[in-house]
């Protein structure tokens, strides 16, 4: 499966999502929620330290922080609206949004070593959390029917799986993919037969994973971090690569290198 470039010329890549006929993804040490626009990167919005994405259905964008527990609503006509979460961690990353229900990632520390939960935010505001005790949690997909979350558990090497109750909590936890120790899942998306699409950033490559573990196929890329995955296009077939070149050091200092790589899959994507 060979790749090819789509576009580059910005700094970290996080968060891609196709949305409006369009790709999206943020670039945190920029600043910047942008969007691909007949081959050329906008600015759809300023949010420092931006990083998950999604859509409330009025249209607003929301957008997590990274480095701060906060996420920010940018409307369509008006001010953004910041949601503070410091109550329930250090840090924010990815988002996923499902009937104007935010799921987000939530690091804190405790007994000096990070610990790893999935908290939910409201359509009144109110947040809390939802699932508790993971290495890490990270990029997350819901279902297309709303009743399942699947979270990448980055520090554990696995893909996680939650029934999503009708009040939002998360319960009946399980294994969806064991990716294997030296693996550390990412991003993800979902395809129609509900397999996921995984960024497994360091070594590399893009997965694609059946549940119970089965890798169907694998996209290389080099060099760089294998970061996020997303499907889109006019037919859902278009899976667009997020490839970071920097290191752990760099990420935070701000030295990278990002660029968006494309490749046609047989199965679109699942229609969310």
């Amino acid at each position: 499966m060979k790749t090819a470039l789509l576009v580059d010329g910005f700094v970290y890549g996080e968060g891609p999502r196709w949305h409006d006929d369009r790709l999206w993804f943020t670039d945190s040490p920029s600043g910047h929620v942008l969007v691909l626009e007949d081959g050329v990167l906008l600015v759809a919005a300023d949010v420092p330290k931006a990083s998950g994405l999604g859509w409330l259905s009025d249209g607003t964008i929301v957008v997590s922080l990274l480095g701060e527990a906060a996420i920010v609503l940018v409307r369509p006509d008006g001010p953004k609206v910041r949601y503070d979460l410091g109550h329930l961690a250090w840090s924010t990353n990815d988002v996923v949004v499902h009937d104007d229900r935010i799921f987000i990632d939530l690091y804190r520390m405790g007994d000096g070593e990070m610990q790893g939960a999935i908290g939910l935010v409201s359509p009144d505001g109110g947040a809390r959390v939802v699932a508790d005790n993971l290495a890490f949690p990270n990029g997350m997909v819901v279902t297309s029917d709303g009743s399942t979350l699947i979270a990448s558990e980055t520090f554990a090497g696995r893909l996680v799986a939650f029934t999503i109750t009708p009040g939002g909590d998360l319960t009946d936890q399980r294994v969806f993919a064991d990716l294997g120790v030296n693996r550390h899942p990412d991003g993800l998306c979902l395809d129609s037969e509900g397999a996921l699409w995984v960024g497994c950033y360091d070594t590399g490559e893009f997965l694609r994973v059946r549940d119970g573990g089965e890798v169907t196929d694998c996209v290389p890329v080099s060099p760089g971090w294998a970061v996020a995955p997303a499907l889109g296009g006019p037919d859902g077939r278009t899976l667009f690569l997020v490839v970071d070149e920097t290191t752990h050091e760099g990420l935070f200092s701000g030295e990278s290198t990002g660029r968006v790589e494309t490749v046609e899959v047989a199965v679109p994507a699942a229609l969310c």
